[in-house]
């Protein structure tokens, strides 16, 4: 090796030296500290960030007058000769919701879309010939304006004859739960209902089999219950976030259909959890649209986001469509948020 040869190699070994202690001393380049607390997870922050999502309750209940459906009603009640699931996402897109979630089953067991597991859907009214899917319009109506998806679908079955016998109802539910979605494209939230009426059969659910299939077949989706997994209740249907209202929970503290009211409304700041807290609330009296009722004013709404959204809570406002398929005029005009 010549001097130059030599005097070359020290230099470049010191210019690594020097380059390599630079890096080791700028703040800038060092790696981020481990977190000491729970944080969101990219779907969790995600749904946050949308602030508002429209809840759609809407089914033969719409055309009863009553709220928890028998599961008896005969399916040729439904048959709303105007709907238009457009309109429901025009309404949400306009008044700056992020997503719209279905009632695809509610407690009746009277399902929006034509499943193979049961005949009690859309399939034996008389709505579109009995040709019809309720869920399929609005996801295609989502899709193309630009809106999340979500999807309820009820625990409780109030129809179901195989509904108290565990393993085979929970093989149904599994499989509704997968034709919704396998069939719909990106679904945003999955909503479980922790309702069911005192005098009922006992019923246990597999939650943790069911949270499982859902990750598995909708990975981007948050999942609703009373006790998360990733977005828990407020603890009433009033729309109101505690005064206090942490994100950080403890799941084992809480039971889906056995909530401390207290606790999910403030949440824990020793939690070790992330599990958001979500504000349901109905602009009318009742869930489902009945012609006598009015819905709240607009102060009333506009009073009800500042101390949910304001709170650190996601506002899920239900504006259900009427029994023509549409949203009607006057919920429209009392939501202060349209543009």
């Amino acid at each position: 090796m010549s001097h130059s040869q030599m005097i070359l190699l020290i230099l470049l070994s010191l210019l690594s030296s020097l380059s390599s202690s630079s890096s080791s001393s700028n703040p800038f380049l060092k790696p981020p500290p481990i977190p000491i607390l729970p944080l969101p997870s990219a779907s969790q922050l995600q749904w946050q960030l949308g602030h508002m999502a429209l809840f759609l309750h809407f089914g033969p209940n719409t055309f009863t007058d009553s709220e928890w459906g028998t599961g008896r009603v005969d399916p040729y009640i439904f048959d709303p000769y105007n709907l238009d699931p457009s309109q429901w996402v025009r309404v949400a897109k306009e008044s700056g919701f992020s997503r719209v979630i279905l009632t695809a089953k509610h407690h009746d067991g009277f399902c929006l879309w034509p499943s193979k597991y049961t005949d009690y859907s859309v399939r034996s009214s008389p709505w579109r010939n009995g040709t019809g899917d309720v869920v399929a319009e609005l996801a295609k109506a989502a899709m193309d304006a630009g809106i999340g998806l979500g999807l309820y679908l009820s625990p409780w079955d109030r129809h179901e004859a195989c509904y108290g016998k565990t393993l085979d109802y929970n093989e149904f539910y599994m499989g509704q739960m997968t034709e919704l979605l396998t069939r719909y494209g990106d679904i945003k939230e999955v909503w479980l209902d922790g309702a069911k009426g005192e005098e009922e059969k006992d019923m246990e659910y597999f939650f943790d089999t069911w949270f499982s299939l859902i990750h598995q077949l909708q990975p981007g989706a948050v999942i609703f219950s009373d006790a998360g997994p990733d977005t828990r209740w407020i603890g009433d249907e009033a729309g109101v976030g505690g005064s206090t209202c942490w994100s950080l929970f403890n799941r084992s503290a809480v039971k889906i259909g056995d909530t401390n009211a207290k606790y999910a409304m403030e949440g824990d700041p020793l939690g070790h959890e992330w599990v958001p807290a979500e504000c349901d609330v109905s602009i009318r009296p009742g869930w489902f649209w009945h012609a006598s009722e009015v819905p709240k004013s607009a102060r009333t709404l506009l009073d009800i986001y500042y101390k949910s959204v304001g709170r650190n809570c996601l506002l899920l406002l239900n504006v259900p469509p009427n029994s023509s398929g549409l949203i009607s005029a006057e919920d429209i005009q009392q939501y202060p948020g349209r543009k």
